[in-house]
């Protein structure tokens, strides 16, 4: 006799039952129509082209050359093979001492070597992923909550609040100043928690932004710091994007801040960085806490057993970053590739009238599709985003699953594929908005909108989503997969 849905809801956790990993989301639901039908150049050159996922791919050039180069580097390798019994039997998790002072001196190099980061504080987890969620432990309870700016990155959601039932509050941010954070927005989203009786224990920004692709100013920066110390909560800077800023005005990171004449108490700042971005390894998982709170560090350290990095891994990082050669070059062709990029992307973009939130870093540009909404609403987003997948084949992100406010933005990301892939997806985008210069109606003929299409959510104001202590994104019309069904 076979279990019912009931049944297996039963046998297992609230937590493996229910939907805190964000998987309904549209972004997660964008990655799912690729996977379904994935662009390749000759094999299926109509398909979905992957421009939701953010992974920095212009440098590996120089990266297989430094592989090739340095054998040794690597303990399956016959150069590299005297090192493997001690690399596989170590099991501290402080991590290799190589491998702390290696990604404590590319830290303070990304930023310009205007600040220097101690090797002792370097605590590793399993990608900024488990970096988060290692903070969020570390700095509150269930119940509790930080403040974020919107839009963020929809895994926030789950890094922060599936596993340790934490909030987020959305701190309201539009297009009016460039989505810019203030203090006026900070002040009003901590007053609501507050009437909410949440307890506020953290502000969370990401500086260089995601999906923004900006970067916050020194003021800016300051005022935070300002605003966190007179709260006495925490201040969590996700910095993960920190070198992929490629022209002015230059990344500041909260480390150079708080050695600046301003009042604050350091036991509140804490940093998340990972080499996914800035380096393009993700699939390495190496994510980095890097707190001033000494009582932070030892938590962390002890919580990072279940995520720690690989020591394979560790020593092979510990070779690359300890290359400065290599550390040089591959930072400043990284900007000069990811700049080229991103203006061959916009300048295209602008030609047919599609414009893009001004930025200088990032893997991904805030692209404005305002005008071709029906009406402004999220469920006219989600029309076009549909149109944009199913029709057009490019999985883009729309800006409601990265909790923006205003419908019409989406997230491009533009470095995760070759330049022929980036000329035929420009393309596809050229053609698109040149065809559908009026805004777009669903298509009530269409077979995958009738047998698919499954829009329940009401309009929404802006008043209505900033009083959300958790923003879940509009249902997505892409189906759902096996895990949320079951949910």
């Amino acid at each position: 006799m076979g279990f019912t849905l009931s049944n297996q809801q039963q046998l297992l956790s609230k937590m493996a039952t229910g939907n805190g990993h964000g998987e309904n989301s549209p972004y997660f639901d964008g990655w799912k129509a690729y996977d379904s039908d994935p662009f390749h150049v000759t094999k299926n050159p109509n398909g979905v082209i992957q421009m939701g996922l953010a992974e920095n791919e212009m440098c590996f050039d120089l990266i297989q050359e430094w592989v090739l180069n340095n054998p040794e580097a690597s303990i399956c390798t016959a150069a590299g093979v005297n090192e493997f019994k001690d690399i596989a039997i170590f099991q501290d998790y402080h991590g290799l001492p190589e491998f702390r002072n290696a990604v404590a001196n590319f830290m303070g190099r990304v930023r310009g070597n205007r600040v220097t980061f101690d090797a002792d504080r370097i605590v590793m987890s399993g990608g900024a992923t488990g970096a988060h969620e290692t903070i969020a432990f570390c700095l509150a309870d269930p119940g509790d909550a930080f403040l974020v700016p919107v839009p963020y990155y929809p895994g926030f959601d789950r890094d922060l609040g599936w596993r340790t039932g934490v909030q987020l509050i959305p701190v309201a941010c539009d297009s009016s100043n460039n989505f810019k954070v203030t203090r006026a927005a900070l002040e009003a989203a901590y007053e609501k928690a507050q009437k909410a009786n949440i307890r506020v224990k953290g502000l969370l920004i990401t500086n260089p932004s995601n999906p923004l692709g900006t970067v916050l100013d020194r003021d800016t920066l300051r005022s935070l710091v300002t605003f966190i110390n007179e709260k006495k909560i925490h201040l969590v800077c996700d910095e993960i994007y920190a070198a992929t800023v490629f022209s002015q005005p230059s990344f500041i990171s909260i480390a150079e801040i708080i050695e600046e004449d301003i009042e604050c108490n350091r036991n509140l700042i804490h940093i998340v960085y990972s080499l996914s971005k800035d380096m393009g390894f993700p699939g390495f998982r190496v994510g980095i806490v890097y707190s001033y709170n000494d009582d932070v560090v030892n938590c962390a350290r002890k919580m990072s057993s279940f995520g720690l990095v690989s020591t394979q891994t560790q020593h092979l990082i510990a070779s690359m970053l300890s290359d400065n050669e290599l550390v040089e070059r591959f930072i400043a062709q990284s900007a000069k590739r990811l700049k080229a990029r991103h203006m061959r992307f916009t300048m295209e973009l602008a030609q047919v009238g599609t414009s893009c939130l001004k930025s200088n870093g990032g893997l991904f540009v805030w692209m404005d599709l305002r005008r071709l909404l029906k009406e402004q609403t999220f469920e006219a987003e989600m029309v076009l985003w549909h149109t944009i997948i199913h029709e057009v084949k490019l999985n883009v992100s729309p800006g409601s699953s990265f909790h923006c406010p205003e419908p019409g933005w989406f997230r491009v990301c533009f470095a995760n594929m070759d330049d022929k892939t980036m000329e035929i997806a420009l393309s596809r985008i050229r053609n698109f908005v040149a065809q559908y210069k009026e805004p777009i109606a669903p298509r009530k003929n269409n077979r995958y909108w009738q047998s698919n299409l499954r829009l329940s959510f009401q309009s929404r104001r802006m008043d209505d989503i900033m009083m959300s202590p958790c923003m879940m994104s509009p249902h997505s019309p892409i189906p759902q997969s096996p895990l949320v069904r079951a949910t």
